[in-house]
C-alpha cells in the first residue's frame, strides 16, 4: 500500500514537473514575433540599395556586421527605381536612395502592407562631372550644363551616364538641371560608375557624371587611381560670384556646389529588428564617420564636430 502509494507519488511529481516546464517555455515564447525573430544584434535581413552608392553601403555593413557578428545583411544594389519598387516587396526591410516615399507610397504600405514606413536623410553627396585628361573643358555653368545636356552645346561633346534609365543620376539631372526635358540622343550609357570613369578616360570628347562617393576620396587609392585616367570638373558655383568649385565636401555642406542631392532610408520593419538596428547605426556616430571618409556630408554634424573632424577642401 505504501509503496504503491510512493509510485503514485512520484509519478504525479514528474507529470507536475513536466506541465511546469511546459508551461515555461510557453510562456517564454510569448510576445516574440516568431515570424520577424531577429534583433540588432542577430539575424538576417534583406535590403535594397541605389548601386550608385555601393562603395559606402559596403563599408557600412561591414562595419556593422563585425561588430555584431550573429548578423547578416544582405543589400540588393540596383537602379534606383527598381529600389522604389521595393516598398512593396515585404521582405526587404529598408531601401537606400536619393529619396525616401511619397505620400501615396506611404498611403500603399500602411494600407497594403500594414506597415508604418519611416524615413531619415542619411547624408548629402553630390553628382560629379568628370572629362577626359586631354580635354580643354573643365569648367561649366549649368547653362552650358544644360545646353550639353540637350545636345544644343557649342561643343560637341557626350554625355555619358551609369545607364539611361531608371538610375538616380539621370532623375537628378531630368528633374533638377533639365526640368523635366529629354536627354540628347547622343547620351551614352554605361553599365555602372566605374565604367563611366573607363569610358571617359578612352573617349577626348566625352563628358561622365556620376555620384561623387567614387571620385572625391583623397585617402582611398582606387579612387586616386580613377583621377589619373579622368579630370574632375569645376562647376558654376550657386552663392560665390564669378567663382567655379568642386564637389569637395565644404562646397557640398555650404551648398557652393549646384548638383547636390540627399542620401534617404526608408525603414518598413514591422518590430524593432535588425533593420532598425542598422538604421541606428548610419544615423550614429560611426555611421556618420563612414559618410565622411566616403566623402559625403554627414547629417548629424554634431557627432562628427565632437571628433574635431573637419570637412575637407
Amino acid at each position: 500500500m505504501n509503496i504503491a502509494g510512493k509510485k503514485i507519488l512520484t509519478t504525479n511529481t514528474w507529470f507536475c514537473y513536466l506541465f511546469f516546464f511546459g508551461f515555461l517555455i510557453i510562456s517564454c515564447g510569448e510576445g516574440v514575433d516568431q515570424d520577424s525573430p531577429d534583433q540588432y544584434d542577430r539575424g538576417t535581413i534583406h535590403i535594397s540599395a541605389d548601386e550608385s552608392f555601393k562603395n559606402v553601403i559596403d563599408e557600412q555593413v561591414k562595419v556593422y556586421e563585425s561588430s555584431y557578428p550573429d548578423t547578416k545583411i544582405i543589400v540588393h544594389y540596383k537602379p534606383e527605381a527598381e529600389c522604389f519598387k521595393d516598398f512593396g516587396v515585404d521582405s526587404i526591410r529598408m531601401i537606400i536612395a536619393t529619396r525616401g516615399y511619397s505620400a501615396e507610397e506611404k498611403s500603399f504600405m500602411e494600407d497594403s502592407m500594414k506597415v508604418i514606413p519611416t524615413k531619415n536623410v542619411i547624408a548629402y553627396d553630390a553628382i560629379a562631372v568628370v572629362v577626359n585628361k586631354s580635354s580643354p573643358d573643365s569648367l561649366f555653368t549649368i547653362e552650358e550644363l544644360k545646353q550639353l545636356l540637350l545636345g544644343s552645346f557649342k561643343k560637341d561633346l557626350i554625355p555619358v551616364f551609369d545607364g539611361l534609365n531608371a538610375t538616380s543620376t539621370i532623375r537628378f539631372i531630368i528633374d533638377s538641371i533639365l526640368n523635366g526635358a529629354s536627354l540628347t540622343s547622343k547620351a551614352e550609357a554605361a553599365r555602372n560608375s566605374e565604367e563611366v570613369i573607363e569610358y571617359i578616360a578612352r573617349t577626348p570628347n566625352a563628358v561622365g557624371f556620376l555620384g561623387v562617393n567614387w571620385v572625391g576620396n583623397k585617402e582611398d587609392t582606387t579612387q586616386m587611381s580613377f583621377l589619373t585616367k579622368v579630370t574632375l570638373a569645376s562647376l558654376e558655383s550657386t552663392n560665390i560670384a564669378d567663382a567655379y568649385v568642386k564637389p569637395v565636401q565644404a562646397n557640398i555642406y555650404y551648398r557652393r556646389y549646384p548638383m547636390v542631392r540627399d542620401l534617404v532610408y526608408t525603414l518598413k520593419e514591422k518590430h524593432n529588428g535588425l533593420a532598425h538596428g542598422f538604421a541606428n547605426f548610419l544615423r550614429g556616430e560611426r555611421g556618420q564617420l563612414i559618410f565622411k571618409r566616403a566623402y559625403l556630408v554627414p547629417v548629424q554634424l554634431e557627432l562628427i564636430n565632437s571628433r574635431n573632424a573637419t570637412f575637407r577642401e
